[in-house]
């Protein structure tokens, strides 16, 4: 939908199983219409695209573009943006630390990202700017060398070069939003600058950085790093990383005691990766690649005041109990900084993709109804600021 401050708001269809085009379009005309439905009826829509490499193969071919552009059309829909982050199956078997694979030290890396800019480019008109979301460059524990980190950074300017040529023979402009994650290459505000500021370093047309790259900012994934939300974001575009898309979310937050422990334990799952971030007293941070690596580090876990979990919780979902608990805090404050500066980024995308593996008492509502309910707080979070559905 529309908002009244000038913001697109869409939700994630990542929530949603299916690897193939035709499951996504199942997807779409199953569940998200269903949403649509009920929190934009009668107005256009928008949809925020996941697109895995599979997806993108077959809607690459025209005839199948064709049949999306008219539904688009006949429902009132227009694609906000796509999520470029997962390239492979994102739902029902393990995926953890590989959903940062292929990384972009790959060549199926850019050869996909740029699929992804010609689909999104062949679906929406020429004033209409948008962005394809990417990972942080690669993963910390791959360890990978200093010519490794080089050649990543030369294919992001490569498809920064990529969208340029885009724009130059279509007049459409789309930019690349490069997606903070913790334990990715870049994580929290100063490493994204300072990856920004080493790209720039490569770029051999003046502004290339600036005009087509930028931040796909997560507010669970930056909750992580226990950091100051509005000076967060006002550092972020006032020093060379601009946000150019929001991803609405909240983390698991929790006060070590045996209880909570215990609960996070009862929310191990094979799936995704989720990594824990603890804080000492000192302010001195403690990193965990995932639940299992935290819970066998007793020693660390003694000195730890809080620890925050990768763990993508529903935006309506209430505190479980007094020391297990939600970083919505940490999303609202960056609400209120968006809805203040309507002239940034224009994307607000929902983005809990943990819907199958919720704990029961946190997946009481089928997906569609979970989604909707996520809508309904975002609106009357933003209300407060005087902003509507347009």
């Amino acid at each position: 939908m529309q908002l009244s401050s000038g913001h697109s708001l869409a939700y994630c269809t990542n929530v949603h199983r299916g690897e193939g085009w035709s499951e996504t379009f199942s997807n779409l005309q199953a569940h998200t219409l269903k949403v649509r439905h009920q929190v934009c009826p009668s107005k256009p829509y928008a949809v925020g695209l996941r697109l895995g490499n599979s997806a993108t193969q077959e809607l690459g071919q025209e005839k199948n573009l064709n049949i999306f552009r008219e539904w688009l059309e006949k429902e009132n829909c227009f694609v906000s943006g796509i999520n470029g982050f997962p390239f492979g199956a994102f739902h029902g078997q393990s995926v953890k630390e590989s959903v940062f694979l292929p990384d972009w030290t790959d060549p199926s890396r850019v050869e996909y990202t740029q699929k992804l800019f010609d689909i999104l480019a062949s679906l929406n008109p020429p004033n209409h700017v948008s962005t394809v979301s990417t990972l942080p460059a690669t993963f910390k524990k791959f360890n990978r060398s200093a010519d490794q980190i080089k050649e990543l950074q030369k294919n992001i300017i490569n498809c920064a070069e990529y969208l340029v040529r885009l724009r130059d023979r279509s007049g459409i402009t789309i930019q690349l939003a490069l997606e903070p994650e913790p334990l990715g290459y870049f994580e929290n505000t100063q490493q994204t600058i300072d990856f920004f500021d080493q790209l720039r370093g490569q770029e051999a047309t003046p502004d290339l950085v600036d005009s087509f790259l930028g931040v796909c900012y997560d507010t669970c994934h930056f909750a992580l790093q226990y950091e100051d939300a509005a000076q967060s974001v006002e550092k972020l575009n006032s020093n060379g990383a601009p946000i150019l898309k929001y991803h609405l979310s909240s983390a698991l937050k929790l006060t070590p005691t045996d209880v909570a422990l215990g609960r996070l334990a009862s929310m191990q799952e094979p799936t995704y990766l989720h990594q824990c971030i603890g804080q000492k007293q000192s302010g001195e941070l403690i990193y965990f690649k995932d639940i299992p690596d935290a819970l066998a580090d007793i020693n660390s876990l003694k000195h730890l005041k809080e620890m925050r979990v990768h763990f993508h919780l529903p935006l309506h979902s209430m505190p479980i109990e007094k020391d297990f608990s939600n970083t919505t805090d940490f999303l609202k404050k960056v609400l209120g900084v968006i809805m203040c500066q309507p002239g940034r980024a224009k994307e607000l995308e929902i983005e809990t993709y943990t819907w199958e593996v919720l704990p029961p008492s946190l997946r009481s509502m089928d997906v569609t109804d979970q989604v909707v309910a996520e809508y309904r707080w975002v609106l009357n979070e933003i209300n407060q600021y005087g902003v509507q559905p347009a």
